[in-house]
């Protein structure tokens, strides 16, 4: 289903006006990408980093303005400020926990945010110390939280190797790392490039979610799921088969591997897997039985709340109240943090969205 701007679909006033308090479900949000602007713009002041504009206000605007590009490798340019300003204990912290109080404080009542820990590696950080700094100040906020431990795609297979290895380490160290992930440039760095690291964390019982079929082909979603995924982040390609006997495959096997899709519509516009939010293919995905939630992917860069994607999945996309709340379900159903946690999530958004059954 899609809509113009100019038919836009109908909307329901109440439930717009009842979203914000509604509880919600956060999947897929990197940390690198969710700073708030004033901590991004008083973190590069603490470490004498230069900025391209002056004030938080006007460094929000620049990293929107620069990740609105259509390009996917674009798009990541951003992160090279937010990773220098994160590159301490400290900051690491910080930002970890300012992104689990702002999903709080806008109804959520799971969220599981992710990092390459790698990235802030330097003289005096290593990448199990930068993991514990960010799930610490994950688990400084009243939020229940998870994190998702990446490795960079585009690095050796050695490397990701090593990092599953320390994600691994922690999690049977007690700390909150429920899933490991390929993030990154993804066309020409398929998932099975790491069939190594992926077969270790399925060994070890530490679930996978991978992005794929973002910017690559929709095959690369059913490669992720045959590398053991359980979740997909984005995936949004594996609607964009070229004939239809293959589209119907692909959405056979999809659904026969249980696959959830974090999708995240702005997100995907702005790095050019979508022309324009009114093409997304969320509509057709739930039409086709797919397993899906909106997410924010980086609050920072796309400027957007989750409740801002969930208004916009309404008001442009044509998703009606009920199939939010479907999808906010299979958020909280799909999430891997523990058991108990997962169960009181399922049960607040049941009965928080009640009157949109």
């Amino acid at each position: 289903m899609t809509s113009s701007p100019l038919n836009p679909p109908h909307t329901d006033a109440a439930f717009l006006a009842a979203l914000p308090t509604l509880p919600k479900v956060l999947l897929h949000e990197h940390l690198d990408g969710g700073l708030r602007p004033d901590t991004l713009w008083a973190l590069c002041q603490q470490a004498d980093i230069a900025v391209p504009c002056d004030g938080p206000e006007a460094l929000g605007a620049w990293m929107a303005a620069n990740a609105d590009s259509g390009s996917l490798l674009e798009y990541l340019k951003g992160f090279d400020l937010t990773v220098r300003a994160m590159a301490t204990v400290p900051a690491a912290e910080r930002v970890a926990f300012e992104a689990a109080e702002d999903a709080r404080l806008e109804g959520c009542v799971l969220a599981e945010f992710r990092m390459a820990p790698s990235l802030l590696v330097g003289p005096d950080l290593d990448a199990a110390d930068a993991a514990r700094a960010l799930m610490r100040g994950l688990k400084a906020s009243a939020l229940p939280t998870g994190f998702i431990f990446c490795a960079m795609r585009h690095e050796s297979a050695w490397m990701t190797l090593e990092m599953a290895r320390t994600a691994i380490a922690l999690r049977d160290e007690g700390w909150p790392v429920v899933a490991f992930d390929l993030a990154g440039p993804e066309r020409g760095h398929p998932a099975h490039k790491h069939a190594g690291a992926l077969a270790l964390c399925r060994e070890a019982g530490l679930a996978l979610t991978l992005h794929a079929g973002e910017a690559d082909s929709g095959d690369r979603v059913l490669e992720a799921g045959q590398q053991g995924a359980r979740r997909i982040g984005h995936g949004i390609h594996v609607m964009h088969a070229l004939e239809p006997l293959q589209q119907t495959a692909w959405l056979q096997q999809a659904r026969a591997m249980g696959l959830h899709f974090e999708v995240c519509p702005s997100s995907n516009v702005h790095t050019g897997a979508v022309p324009r939010l009114e093409q997304h293919p969320l509509p057709a995905m739930l039409q086709a039985g797919l397993s899906a939630s909106v997410n924010t992917d980086n609050r920072l860069m796309s400027r957007v709340t989750l409740t801002d994607e969930l208004r916009t999945a309404h008001t442009r996309l044509g998703l009606s109240p009920a199939q939010l709340r479907g999808m906010t379900l299979a958020a909280a159903q799909a999430s891997f943090v523990d058991a108990a946690v997962r169960d009181a999530a399922v049960q607040a958004v049941e009965q928080g969205w009640s009157a949109w059954a």
